[in-house]
């Protein structure tokens, strides 16, 4: 662990002029039909030779792209990556097909949704000093609203409806945090977004759910707009921003509540659901919005970086078994557990969050204390 080394990426704010906005959206532009291009130059060659590309013979063709003036404001190294973004759609595509999933074939994107450049060599298009010197477009003022803690290895532009940002990929050595030799249990739900195994329950805000009413109205609002029209531009950009207000408020969330089990915890144990398969049932709007993968994803990445341990149990038969052992069937209707075996009783989430964690301590039970019921700064965010 001491001699490991992690990506960790700092985003921060920029603030371009009128003028550096449209270059930026210029190299946007360019890159979403350089991506295009390649997509379609490889369903061609395959369709009408039954040859398959690959990157190194895409990538040979863009110095006579560039000659030509096609791209003449996008960094040579940003169209690298750019057809790189290709290989590896591809390639998921054909994995996907050997596993026997549903595929999906590569799209071709709308230029209103290509909202991210890569400059994958720092140095090479882009630098950092107290401003941001960008290829193509100069010195960008930028919001550093944090030291940037290892060394830069990419950047990457991005836009965000009208706002645009620096995401700065670095190399550091991972920092774990001091021992608490505390374990937790965590069963993750729709009524509450989790519940821990010393009885915290965690709200779920359901984000999306609350701004049901304003997107129905955003979205109409889009509907009736004339396509091509100033109006129906400014509609999109005040359907975009509310998306984007539930996504922060969502990621907020999120990071805070896994800093803090983090911190908290040594030892984290939670279930490893098929999400993907869940999401398409019933309940797939309120799993969507819980965004389960999106909050472990977190979780895993800061265990790691801390010296923590995640570990993913079986989740089979955690809300049916008591802790004595006992199975007491019961539907979903039914949220609270009593066993007539012992005479156990709790709310059905808790048994479920206290049997996760006895199977994560199976193997490390005597490194560990079940932790006392502890308050997280979580519980109440909104």
């Amino acid at each position: 662990m001491a001699d490991s080394i992690i990506r960790r990426t700092y985003k921060f704010r920029i603030y371009p002029s009128k003028a550096q906005t449209l270059d930026l959206q210029q190299q946007l532009a360019e890159g979403c039909r350089l991506y295009n291009a390649a997509l379609r130059e490889r369903k061609d060659a395959y369709r009408l030779n039954r040859v398959s590309l690959n990157y190194y013979t895409q990538a040979n063709q863009l110095k006579d792209i560039r000659a030509n003036g096609d791209l003449a404001l996008a960094n040579f190294s940003c169209c690298q990556d750019i057809l790189r973004r290709v290989d590896k759609t591809f390639k998921a595509f054909f994995r996907r097909v050997k596993a026997g999933q549903k595929a999906g074939f590569p799209r071709f994107r709308s230029i209103r949704r290509f909202d991210t450049i890569t400059f994958p060599s720092y140095g090479d298009g882009i630098k950092l000093t107290d401003k941001l010197r960008i290829q193509g477009v100069g010195l960008v003022k930028v919001k550093l609203h944090r030291p940037i803690d290892g060394k830069i290895k990419t950047v990457s532009i991005k836009r965000e409806g009208s706002k645009w940002y620096a995401c700065f990929s670095v190399e550091t050595k991972p920092e774990p945090l001091p021992r608490t030799d505390q374990a937790i249990g965590i069963d993750v739900g729709i009524e509450s977004f989790a519940t821990l195994s010393d009885g915290t329950h965690i709200d779920n805000w359901k984000y999306y759910e609350s701004e049901q009413k304003r997107l129905r109205v955003a979205q109409r609002r889009v509907t009736r707009r004339k396509k091509g029209s100033n109006r129906r531009r400014k509609a999109v950009a005040q359907l975009r921003n509310i998306h984007q207000k539930i996504f922060n408020r969502r990621n907020d969330f999120q990071h805070k509540l896994s800093t803090d089990l983090v911190r908290n915890y040594d030892l984290i144990a939670v279930e490893k659901l098929n999400i993907l398969g869940m999401s398409k049932g019933i309940l797939s709007k309120q799993i969507h919005d819980a965004s389960w993968s999106s909050f472990f994803q977190k979780l895993r990445f800061k265990a790691e970086c801390a010296g923590k341990q995640l570990i993913e149990v079986d989740p089979r038969g955690t809300s049916q078994r008591c802790t004595c052992g006992v199975t007491v069937k019961k539907d979903l209707s039914v949220r609270w557990h009593h066993c007539f075996s012992c005479g156990y009783q709790n709310h059905r989430d808790i048994v479920s969050a206290q049997n996760i964690l006895s199977l994560g301590l199976s193997d490390n039970g005597s490194k560990y204390q079940v932790a006392d019921r502890l308050p997280l700064e979580a519980v109440c965010f909104s």
